[in-house]
């Protein structure tokens, strides 16, 4: 399928889209085809390797506890952080695996359920934990740093099934030699599209040729897979998602887990704000999208429930510019919760958008071109999103999206102690600021530029492939290195 807006925005746990969500749900996706081809009951092994990247930081990412989940059948998307806890409490503490248990399948159960209903699998017990995950940091492979292989066998040793997936950010997953499939379905996909693009002169060609702002090319595209009402319901949920994680973040107040130590700022700035502005004074805009960006990614650096936009390590940048459009533009301090809706729905189709051209042309992966692919192509996103919100041509759009990108490149991800928080929570309230002030730079101008948006993501593209591989989420140099873990 085409890249669509519901493929950048979703649902799922922290800290790491791309070492978390990504394993969990190659894992799954290996837990079913178990099910599916009914090699359950004949394993007496399983084995798997995290390779490069997914190695090299996975323990601060959660990595080998998600495998483990997905290996169970559990979705991203689904699990909620309670389940997380409970379910590798008890891995924990049995050494057991319930491999392929939550996977649902169709049939009866001996009459307790209905022919054709939907149940669990039941899965299969074996002795299976963290420790037992092979950990390959040096050895990379061919299409991406950050890979996962499955293999299970019988008592003979002889393998029944085996999977090799690549996660390539923001969740995305590929199954290694479908790689070219892959690009063919999805330039198929694109085909099928009333208003396809895969750059930015595309796109704005479409909008000179339509009549359209970018974020009504987006919706034309999505139609072909559903109905309007669906899309808005949608996004309003991703919306609602959002909001939910900085109202779950505000009201914590302990030390983020993984050994740093860092202190949770958001509920202290939250109180703080309360009091200092208690009547939504707009001088107080950059404090309240601060709060948003820390908040988000202060959840996800515990696990929780955020929503990937386009990752998790940049999770906060989306939500926060969401909140200055929503609260801070013109006419939205009297706005009805419609009109907020509005505005909600209208920003994260121009964002998607501009987050097509990123997937398309570059990469959002830290570990294949650094923090510039995550937080450089959210603060993007979010500027052109907000400078179509505040009234600019798709020129200016594009201009705005442009200059955020412009002022990330070269951005490395260097996390100390390999744990998505220094720097990565206050670097998405640095980007959300200058994803504003990009939007407002671009506004006051006629969307004409030396540097065009297409040529800025290739550039990040270009610059992430020149990039010492210490400085892509590998935890070997930078502040991962400099600074003491304590």
């Amino acid at each position: 399928m085409a890249v669509g807006v519901f493929d950048l925005f979703t649902v799922g746990i922290g800290p790491s889209s791309s070492h978390t969500v990504g394993p969990m749900r190659a894992a799954s996706v290996f837990a079913h085809e178990l099910v599916q081809r009914g090699v359950l009951g004949q394993i007496a092994g399983l084995r798997v390797d995290l390779f490069g990247s997914l190695a090299a930081t996975g323990k601060g990412h959660g990595t080998m506890t998600a495998v483990l989940l997905g290996l169970e059948g559990f979705d991203p998307e689904l699990i909620l952080p309670e389940e997380v806890e409970s379910k590798l409490a008890a891995i924990a503490e049995t050494g057991e695996l319930q491999l392929g248990g939550q996977v649902a399948v169709e049939g009866n159960d001996g009459g307790n359920t209905a022919s054709g209903s939907a149940r669990a699998s039941g899965g299969r017990t074996i002795k299976y934990g963290v420790d037992d995950i092979v950990m390959r940091p040096l050895t990379i492979l061919p299409r991406h740093t950050n890979a996962v292989s499955f293999e299970v066998t019988d008592d003979g040793g002889n393998t029944l099934h085996s999977a090799t997936f690549y996660s390539v950010g923001g969740g995305f997953v590929v199954r290694d030699g479908e790689e070219d499939a892959a690009a063919d379905e999805l330039d198929a996909s694109k085909a099928e599209q009333p208003l396809p693009f895969r750059t930015a002169v595309d796109l704005l060609q479409h909008c000179t040729n339509e009549g359209f702002s970018i974020g009504q090319v987006m919706l034309a595209n999505e139609r072909a897979d559903r109905s309007e009402e669906e899309i808005r319901a949608g996004l309003l949920h991703i919306r609602d998602v959002m909001e939910a994680c900085v109202e779950t973040s505000i009201k914590r107040t302990d030390v983020l887990p993984g050994g740093l130590k860092v202190r949770r700022r958001a509920p202290g700035w939250h109180q703080r704000l309360l009091t200092e502005d208690p009547d939504g004074d707009p001088k107080f805009w950059q404090e309240w999208v601060n709060l948003v960006a820390l908040a988000v990614n202060e959840e996800n650096a515990s696990g929780g429930r955020v929503v990937t936009a386009p990752t998790n390590g940049a999770a906060g940048i989306i939500p926060a510019v969401l909140h200055y459009a929503t609260r801070y533009t013109d006419g939205m301090a009297t706005a009805s919760p419609d009109e907020r809706d509005d505005v909600a729905v209208r920003f994260l189709l121009t964002a998607g958008a501009i987050g097509v051209l990123y997937k398309e042309q570059a990469s959002i992966s830290g570990a294949e071109v650094g923090c510039q692919g995550e937080v450089g192509s959210a603060s993007s996103m979010a500027a052109g999103a907000l400078a179509e919100i505040m009234g600019g041509t798709p020129e200016q759009v594009a201009n705005a999206a442009e200059i955020a990108m412009e002022h990330n490149l070269g951005l490395t991800c260097d996390p100390i102690g390999g744990l998505v928080q220094i720097p990565c929570i206050e670097r998405n309230a640095i980007a959300s600021a200058k994803a504003i002030n990009a939007a407002k730079m671009a506004l006051w101008g006629d969307g004409s530029h030396h540097v065009s948006l297409d040529e800025v993501i290739v550039t990040m593209r270009e610059t992430g492939k020149d990039m010492s591989s210490k400085y892509k989420e590998t935890a070997e140099g930078g502040l991962a290195v400099n600074v003491v873990e304590c």
